[in-house]
């Protein structure tokens, strides 16, 4: 591919993703592809010539969009909102097309030093104080992972540089709700904690974690003769929102030496808002904490916002600095490779530099209180109809709910009852929303937050399960 084909052809792919965008709401939400009927499209052997690109640009509407679920259609509620603005979407083609290695500042300065202004801009977006530093990582499960290791290497002194994990010293242990992501469990595993050391603590009415349990589960370990070494705040639990007592957590953490991570993958972008910033109240105490801006924000995947307190630590700990990659100017700048666990980084700051400007911070805001009353509009329709229930507060976008028929009270059959109303909403291709199961009960769980959901579309996917209801 020459100069002028790139140029044709790059023409031909932005006018294919705003036509996809254009008609994207008349798309079925969920893929209705079986398994094996994607691949089946495709040759078994690689092509022997070249010249094909043409080709398959003309293959995207047969062979690949039916296996495409929409995430970024107007009636979409599964999982967590993952937006992808246009001003992203530019930034990531800007990303591979420059195709800047910014593992150095030297590799490509810019990518360094852009990406500090944009972790900068996002701490003051969130209302964090100067104290916090920022860095891109891919996912929250990267930040946690991060975070862990850096918490068992302060508890060690450093231990990875001589014995590691076989010293010898007391058992680490690691705190974290019930109700925490998988993500906090597999970071604990990979982190060398193992899964005896992992105590996921109990919670509330509320689902948010139990500090009297907590406190109970740290002096057991104390008095056995390990050592508290993390505890994990979540702030907005995948299932529902929940908000862990974070004032609380650091108090605790504080006094027995213990590193506080808080994970706010999808609530971290509502503290845009002052108004919801009292639910991570204590904030400031925590030695780390993530959020995505790859969700609600708008900055198209893969960008996680970590911040840390104490960088310095977080660079000990990551960093190894073999001849081949030092520079000379490494004691004046940021090498972000010491950062995170990869040595090669692409250019994300691009994607969020360009929807922030784009979208601005009051943009961002607007649409954000617009979800927020969309999912409590969708949760007192809940709560006034005779025949459903809400199983949790609805503090952020997310409303967990299900329908109980008259006098059905037996588990199983409202299991059955409830999952058969979401798969028919679902293999509607009208609307999309993931089943979940919050404490021995099934719910069906609406997250609220795609860039183009309106209240019509909210009203719509209501109409939609008291009909489904109604059928099965």
């Amino acid at each position: 591919m020459d100069h002028d084909e790139f140029r044709r052809l790059g023409h031909r792919v932005i006018d294919w993703i705003a036509d996809y965008r254009e008609r994207m709401a008349t798309l079925p939400v969920m893929s209705p592809a079986k398994p094996g009927e994607v691949r089946s499209r495709f040759p078994a052997a690689p092509p022997a010539r070249g010249g094909g690109v043409p080709a398959a640009l003309a293959a995207l509407d047969r062979d690949l969009l039916p296996g495409i679920t929409h995430w970024n259609h107007p009636s979409f509620f599964a999982y967590f909102p993952a937006n992808a603005s246009y001003a992203s979407v530019l930034g990531d083609l800007l990303c591979a097309g420059l195709g800047a290695q910014g593992m150095s500042w030297q590799t490509s300065p810019a990518a360094t030093e852009l990406e500090e202004v944009v972790m900068e801009w996002l701490r003051q977006i969130v209302g964090l104080p100067a104290a916090f530093q920022g860095v891109v990582q891919d996912t929250a499960s990267t930040s946690t992972l991060c975070a862990l290791i850096c918490a068992r290497e302060r508890a060690t002194g450093l231990a990875q540089r001589h014995r590691g994990l076989q010293s010898g010293a007391p058992a680490l242990t690691v705190y974290a709700s019930d109700q925490a992501h998988s993500s906090v469990e597999k970071a604990a595993l990979l982190a060398g904690f193992g899964r005896d050391h992992l105590r996921l603590v109990g919670t509330d009415a509320q689902h948010a974690l139990r500090l009297d349990l907590l406190e109970k589960e740290i002096e057991k370990d104390v008095a056995a003769g390990r050592r508290p070494c993390a505890l994990v705040a979540t702030v907005g639990t995948t299932a529902t929102t929940a908000l862990d007592p974070v004032a609380g957590m650091a108090a605790l953490a504080e006094r027995h030496g213990a590193w506080l991570h808080v994970d706010a993958a999808l609530a971290g972008m509502a503290m845009a808002l002052p108004e919801c910033r009292w639910m991570w109240e204590g904030v400031e105490r925590a030695d780390s904490l993530v959020w995505n801006p790859h969700k609600w924000m708008g900055v198209g995947f893969d960008f996680s916002a970590y911040h840390v307190r104490d960088p310095e630590l977080l660079t000990s700990v990551m960093s190894t600095s073999p001849a081949y990659l030092r520079t000379a100017r490494d004691g004046e700048v940021r090498n972000l490779r010491d950062w995170g666990i990869p040595l090669g980084r692409r250019f994300r700051a691009l994607k969020a530099w360009l929807h922030l400007l784009d979208e601005g911070v009051e943009g961002l805001q607007a649409r954000l209180r617009r979800d927020l009353d969309n999912a409590r509009w969708l949760a007192d329709q809940v709560d006034a109809a005779r025949d459903w229930d809400r199983l949790a507060p609805v503090p952020l976008q997310t409303v967990c709910l299900r329908h109980i028929p008259t006098d059905q009270r037996d588990e199983k059959r409202l299991t059955a009852h409830n999952l058969a109303i979401a798969e028919r909403v679902n293999r509607s291709g009208k609307a999309y929303l993931t089943p979940s199961v919050l404490k021995g009960k099934q719910v069906i769980r609406v997250s609220v937050g795609a860039e183009a959901t309106g209240r019509a579309e909210v009203e719509a996917l209501w109409k939609m399960l008291k009909a489904a209801a109604r059928a099965v």
